[in-house]
């Protein structure tokens, strides 16, 4: 079994979403269960934490927790999954829990990459792309939470890890196969921890994963994760697959519920408009309390009557970076994000006792809120909205749809909360 530690919720459901589509069946906590459930056979499970911009000792200890429940229930190979940006800090925390995660499967090395091909992710030279822009230049510079500023990854893992000195696996390499990569991870054995993997396609994840899959550990995006799935399922004539049914497309009383402040995201939100789609806005300049903000969108909920099932609504607190940095300068980072993150987790409350049976949450941070609020520990990895966005069936009857701020297309809100069922 592959046993999968995800850094925040949508990366969970990403990884999830890339586990299943190549054919395993694969369970998604949130957060690391007691134990876990006994849903047999599994080919992978997929423990989402919130851990992105935890403190680090926070982080080490519950991605620590998460891959010991993960070895007990029979995982022999474990994957840390960040973001494709390579969300981090200074400090960390992608390099503080490979570090803890590494020592416990052996030290390494570790192949690791944030390349994504289908979400316009690639690493080349070390350096990582987003939509063939380098991420220093891309609109992750302006990120609330971790903007990032330079674009070559060994500069960034370095500052974070206690094991400096990671190698680049350069695309000669990488396009030369997965023997070929082989033979480089055995040179670095012994005195390199880490090895970031240049790709540019699919074709050089496969490759890669060919060569890792007998690694103890893995890291990097859900692209990487995909492809070791690829691997496992053509060598393991076992995978069950699908073999329980088709993906279920959700229907019932829908509601958009947005945080993120992506630039996707915000084009989202304003498809909904254009198409005029109920809207609310959560202002913590002009209400500084969760309690009040949720009372407040709720009401403008109720007001809307059957309106409100007819076409899906949203409420969000998304704004545009200008906007977000008076919101910071007011509040402070950390308090403005908690306001607005426990404001939606009430709204998501309401919106559930409410009768509402679909939520579409769009980032992370807000995901995480959301599914810590409605007391949510997991679910059947459902159909995809979008890729990498699954709808997630859960045991209480709700379904939710949580998305990466910079995942799906411009419509996504539109559709995901459409009359009928998202199509």
């Amino acid at each position: 079994m592959i046993g999968v530690i995800a850094d925040d919720v949508t990366g969970g459901t990403d990884v999830a979403a890339a586990l299943r589509r190549q054919g395993l069946r694969t369970l998604l906590c949130f957060g690391t269960p007691d134990e876990l459930p006994a849903q047999q056979p599994v080919n992978a499970a997929v423990i989402s934490l919130k851990t992105r911009t935890a403190p680090v000792a926070t982080a080490v200890e519950q991605s620590q927790a998460a891959a010991l429940r993960l070895s007990r229930a029979g995982a022999n190979r474990l994957y840390f999954k960040y973001c494709s940006t390579f969300d981090s800090t200074a400090q960390g925390n992608i390099g503080p829990v490979l570090d803890a995660l590494g020592q416990a499967t052996g030290g390494g090395p570790v192949v690791t990459t944030p390349s994504s091909p289908e979400h316009g992710r690639t690493q080349y030279q070390g350096y990582l792309f987003v939509d063939g822009t380098l991420l220093a230049e891309s609109p992750m510079r302006h990120h609330p939470l971790t903007p990032m500023r330079d674009s070559f990854l060994p500069r960034l893992l370095d500052a974070q890890s206690a094991h400096p000195g990671c190698a680049v696996l350069d695309h000669t390499v990488v396009s030369g196969g997965a023997d070929r990569i082989r033979s480089t991870i055995r040179q670095h054995a012994g005195h390199t921890r880490y090895l970031l993997a240049d790709a540019l396609t699919d074709d050089d994840l496969y490759a890669i994963a060919q060569a890792c899959e007998d690694l103890p550990l893995v890291a990097g995006a859900a692209g990487l994760a995909g492809a070791l799935a690829r691997v496992h399922a053509e060598r393991s004539a076992s995978a069950p697959g699908d073999r329980a049914g088709r993906p279920v497309r959700p229907d019932g009383p829908a509601v958009a519920l947005a945080g993120s402040c992506s630039r996707r995201t915000l084009e989202q939100i304003d498809a909904m408009r254009a198409a005029g789609r109920p809207v609310h806005r959560l202002d913590p300049l002009t209400d500084r309390e969760p309690a009040s903000l949720a009372d407040r969108a709720l009401a403008w909920y109720d007001d809307l009557g059957s309106r409100a099932t007819e076409a899906g609504p949203l409420i969000h607190s998304s704004m545009p970076p200008h906007a977000l940095r008076d919101v910071q300068h007011a509040l402070g980072l950390e308090r403005s994000a908690s306001i607005l993150e426990a404001a939606l987790g009430r709204i998501a409350r309401g919106l559930a006792e409410r009768g509402v049976t679909r939520l579409v949450i769009a980032g992370g941070e807000t995901s995480g809120a959301v599914v810590s609020a409605l007391g949510v520990d997991g679910g059947q990895v459902g159909a995809e909205a979008a890729r990498g966005v699954p709808w997630i069936h859960t045991a209480a009857g709700l379904d939710i749809l949580l998305k990466s701020g910079n995942f799906g297309e411009r419509d996504l809100l539109l559709t995901a909360t459409a009359a009928g069922g998202a199509r």
